[in-house]
């Protein structure tokens, strides 16, 4: 799958800095290594000059350039178009700085660079010291015989679209494809011919226990007494990525140990959360990185188009307990393996994986996104006759180069070629499996946007479901910054344009048709937003059906298949205001679906479904103990505001880490139970109920589409905002039930403890914890409530 949005363009996101090695004599006193910065003000300029400001580094020519004032915001409308000369010119930063030190004294004098994006000649004091051609490595120039008491540095950046065209134009043995990425998605050609972001007591994970560190001294002394000492946190937890036969079923098991338990992954995929990385605030990975633990999440795949995430990231994941399955950055693409692009390559890896392994949160490395599928599936139409120089190609990138470095720098962590793939069947097929979506095997990717998303008999009972997701739009308060008035339409050419997925406009309002009424409003304004409302609750739905389903799977094999022990929807976040799979806007603002998230990976669930006339309830758990907890079952009339009738099963045994069935009814027995209740005008709810923290959240299960629901009323929803402490009480009152309860607090950054639910009650307290400050007055001012008896 494909993150969505402009080129990133960014001609420079580095850290520079100064290491200078004494030179004293032999009977002298080791001194350590002085580290100067040269971070702060630089120039920019472009190619022919005619551009001169200043430009931060670490920073981008983007953001410099917005920041003078000399371009508007590159995500507003079709801003990414107009400002695509930028990625298409050379760019230089440059700056004077005097040494710091007495150059005489010092034995060695290093350049040393963090990140450079991407293609430049490096040049001080007229003399090029070295070149860079890959944003994940890191450099390191010897400047020895260069430096003077002042000096003159120049990164002089050459236009990465075109140095990837000349790559492949030089590259002429064979195609190496995808040369282009399909019209829709607006991105920029010969990508895989540049090492370039393409998007744009243990450690216990979160729920199974403390994430402890310890706190390290490592002390070096060297001759004559010189003493270092470096503090760092440590941690200790164990990994096994276990494939192992099953018993009733062929293929093998693919889950992970942790600490020797068995643990259900659940989460998402993780994107760049900005095109422009020094946009990447400390608070903005909290705010998204807290969002998914708040969502009950502990697993997050860091996607193999994006980038290598900072170290502040992987920090944050170390202490919120979230798992990280890491990718190595290749995508959806075949790469070239000559003798420059290996040696890249090789130094990108090798420098990765010493930089990410001290983390306890990197639990996986993995070579590659989809590439094992793209050749067995032959997604670039490869004639058969050539098919072998690619497959060479895959075994000598990947398994001769990545996995080696990896198993010789890392021996504590597991490493699978691709995702999807079939693990150990894979190597046994030479490392490319004829079919890697064998659902006996590995991980799966699964899109489907043409079936019903509520017929859970669609999904493929997996494994570990690695990617899966639905599209929809972004609130109207996160579009109106980046658009204006005549945009203001589902079918504008803002919307069209805004969309990089083939036809996903209509996809998601098709597969919204099947169970809900479409927007026709006479107000365009009005029937945009009641569509952008409409695709949240489509995809909310329809990947809360696809999740329940793979974990009710967790634990029972049915014709060979089942045992799933991972759910990681396709995607967390978003990298601009557009249309996705995220469940976070771009910004972090929480979508219909991240609440769904909330409660469907909650630790403990009811699940129910239907199969063959009958209803069925799994209890889920992911705690460590088995508990005997009360099932309550009630049948909600649309017309009114009280159950018709309700069962409580008491003494229910709940399984730790599992999923069983603990209740079956035929549906028409239910029915006729519970008196005048049809298919069309009632609703069922279900919880498991305990002491304490021991409950679940209420889950449901709709009898029909919500288009044919019979007796459902308008119910007068009102709220009021009072102040409590750090965060706001909103009391919700209503008069009917109202399914799809949406609060939207505009652009007030924040969430809700709870949003997009089916309201059962006629009162209910919501809170809303702020992510800044504001007023009780304000967030009044700004709130909207919505529920789908508004849509007409």
């Amino acid at each position: 799958m494909h993150a969505l949005g402009p080129a990133p363009g960014c001609a420079l996101s580095v850290l520079l800095l100064l290491v200078a090695s004494w030179r004293g004599g032999s009977t002298a006193p080791l001194a350590p290594p002085e580290v100067h910065s040269l971070q702060g003000s630089w120039r920019l300029s472009n190619g022919n000059g005619s551009l001169v400001l200043g430009g931060d580094v670490p920073g981008c020519v983007h953001t410099a350039l917005l920041r003078h004032g000399l371009i508007q915001d590159p995500y507003y409308r079709f801003n990414d178009l107009a400002y695509a000369w930028i990625s298409l010119d050379n760019w230089t930063y440059s700056r004077d700085f005097k040494t710091p030190f007495d150059i005489r004294t010092w034995q060695k004098v290093s350049l040393v660079f963090d990140g450079v994006d991407t293609v430049a000649q490096i040049v001080v004091n007229n003399v090029t010291v070295g070149r860079t051609d890959n944003m994940f490595n890191r450099y390191s120039f010897d400047i020895t015989d260069v430096i003077k008491e002042v000096n003159a540095i120049h990164v002089n950046f050459v236009s990465a679209v075109w140095y990837a065209a000349e790559q492949s134009k030089n590259h002429q043995a064979y195609r190496v494809p995808p040369e282009c990425p399909p019209p829709v998605q607006k991105g920029q050609c010969h990508v895989n011919f540049i090492r370039k972001a393409a998007a744009l007591e243990t450690w216990w994970p979160r729920g199974h226990g403390n994430q402890t560190g310890y706190n390290m001294t490592t002390t070096f002394i060297a001759e004559g007494g010189c003493k270092i000492e470096k503090l760092s946190k440590v941690y200790f937890r164990t990994i096994e990525l276990v494939e192992e036969p099953i018993p009733g079923s062929p293929g093998l098991s693919f889950y992970f140990r942790i600490n020797g338990l068995p643990i259900f992954m659940k989460g998402s995929n993780w994107i760049p959360a900005d095109s422009f990385q020094d946009r990447v605030t400390s608070k903005r990975l909290r705010i998204l990185l807290q969002s998914a633990v708040d969502a009950n999440m502990n697993m997050l795949r860091v996607w193999g188009g994006g980038i290598y995430e900072q170290d502040e990231f992987y920090e944050i994941c170390n202490e919120l307990g979230i798992m990280i399955w890491q990718d190595f950055m290749f995508a959806v693409a075949l790469y070239p393996t000559d003798h420059s692009f290996l040696d890249s390559v090789r130094a990108e890896i090798t420098h990765q994986v010493k930089r990410l392994k001290s983390h306890p949160s990197v639990i996986l490395w993995s070579g590659n996104n989809e590439n094992e599928a793209a050749i067995a599936y032959n997604w670039f139409s490869i004639p058969s006759t050539k098919k072998s120089v690619y497959a060479d190609d895959y075994v000598t990138l990947y398994v001769k180069n990545i996995r080696e470095i990896v198993l010789a720098e890392d021996e504590t962590r597991p490493f699978i070629t691709s995702s999807p793939t079939n693990g150990v069947e894979s190597a046994k097929e030479g490392w490319l499996a004829h079919a890697p979506y064998d659902t006996h095997f590995g991980d799966n990717h699964y899109y489907n946007y043409v079936s019903d998303c509520w017929d859970w008999t669609t999904f493929p009972r997996t494994r570990f479901a690695s990617e899966y997701g639905f599209q929809s739009w972004p609130s109207f308060s996160a579009l109106a910054q980046v658009s204006s008035e005549e945009d203001w339409s589902y079918v504008s050419n803002f919307s069209l344009h805004r969309q990089h997925h083939a036809h996903g406009n209509d996809q998601m309002l098709n597969q919204a048709a099947l169970h809900f009424k479409l927007p026709q409003e006479g107000n365009p304004l009005k029937n945009f937003k009641h569509s952008i409302y409409l695709t949240q609750i489509m995809q909310a739905q329809c990947i809360k059906s696809q999740t329940e389903f793979y974990r009710r799977s967790q634990s029972e094999i049915i014709n060979g298949e089942g045992r799933t022990m991972g759910a990681l929807y396709w995607q967390l976040n978003d990298i601009w205001q557009a249309p996705s799979w995220a469940s976070l806007e771009y910004g972090g603002k929480w979508k219909m679906l991240h609440y769904f998230a909330q409660r469907f990976f909650a630790p403990l669930l009811p699940v129910a479904y239907e199969d063959k006339g009958a209803l069925y309830i799994y209890g889920i758990s992911d705690l460590h103990t088995d508990y005997e907890l009360t099932l309550r079952v009630s049948l909600h009339d649309w017309g009114l505001t009280e159950p018709v009738c309700t069962l409580a099963k008491e003494g229910v045994l709940i399984k730790g880490g599992a999923a069983v069935p603990i209740y079956k009814e035929p549906i028409s027995d239910l029915l006729k139970r519970c008196g005048n209740c049809t298919r069309q005008s009632c609703v069922v709810t279900l919880s498991l109920e305990g002491e304490e923290e021991l409950s679940s959240p209420s889950n449901y299960h709709f009898l029909s589409s919500l288009k044919d629901a019979v007796g459902l009323k308008n119910p007068q929803l009102l709220a009021s905002v009072s102040q409590e402490g750090d965060q706001f009480q909103i009391i919700l009152e209503a008069t009917a039930i109202a399914p799809f309860v949406w609060l939207d607090a505009g652009n007030i950054p924040g969430r809700f403890s709870d949003n997009g639910f089916l309201l059962t009650e006629k009162r209910r307290v919501i809170l809303f914890y702020p992510w800044e400050t504001t007023s009780a007055k304000e967030l009044e001012k700004s709130l909207s409530l919505t529920s789908l008896t508004d849509i007409s």
